[in-house]
């Protein structure tokens, strides 16, 4: 009696041992707020090309250098990434996740692109007024912003779109997953809140492009 008692509880034990690892084995629900949106670019030209005075005033730097290195990784990343879901290797939203943070990390840097360019500006138009640089100098570092300026929107537009088409195929994936009783109506609610939220910045954005 002593033995086959003995025996259960290493029965027991042997199953709850089996089904925390198991547990620890189970991939972790990806959070459904990994498409974070980020502010629009809304600094506009003045007359004559020239910037207002908005644009060139001095911000916080930002780091150029660490951002580029972060992008060189990124894009090494996702070069092998559709190699790596071919062979079975990598699952197809790893894949898709990787191309996006390329995307992501391009318009990221162009604004801090953008950012150094108006601080050089903002020290240049002081060098100006003390007579340190002529005004050819000045246009040039204008210029320069000008030419950031429209890098940065088109890097932004370009994030806006591949975060929005991300969105949907989510969107698409977890109402499948629900048809076939494998996915939850609040993920699928989360996905559309998500879609929704994306489609109104683009609409917003565009509203402030056309003012």
């Amino acid at each position: 009696m002593i033995f086959f008692t003995a025996m259960r509880f290493l029965v027991i034990g042997a199953f709850a041992t089996i089904a925390a690892f198991a547990a620890d084995e189970l991939p972790k629900e990806v959070p459904n707020d990994a498409l974070d949106i980020e502010p629009p670019l809304l600094i506009k030209e003045g007359p004559a090309g020239r910037l207002p005075d908005s644009a060139t005033s001095s911000a916080p730097e930002v780091n150029v250098q660490a951002l580029e290195m972060q992008l060189e990784r990124a894009k090494k990343s996702a070069a092998g990434a559709d190699r790596l879901y071919k062979i079975g290797a990598l699952a197809k939203v790893e894949a898709e996740q990787r191309a996006l943070k390329v995307v992501r990390l391009q318009s990221e840097l162009e604004r801090a692109r953008l950012t150094q360019a108006k601080n050089e500006v903002a020290k240049q138009q002081s060098q100006f007024k003390a007579g340190e640089i002529s005004k050819v100098e000045l246009e040039a570092a204008e210029s320069a912003v000008v030419q950031a300026l429209t890098t940065a929107q088109k890097a932004s537009a370009k994030k806006d779109n591949a975060e929005l088409e991300a969105a949907v195929l989510n969107l698409h994936r977890q109402e499948k997953l629900l048809a076939v009783g494998s996915g939850r109506k609040s993920a699928v609610n989360r996905a559309q809140d998500k879609v929704a939220a994306l489609k109104r910045q683009k609409s917003e954005e565009a509203a402030s492009t056309g003012d």
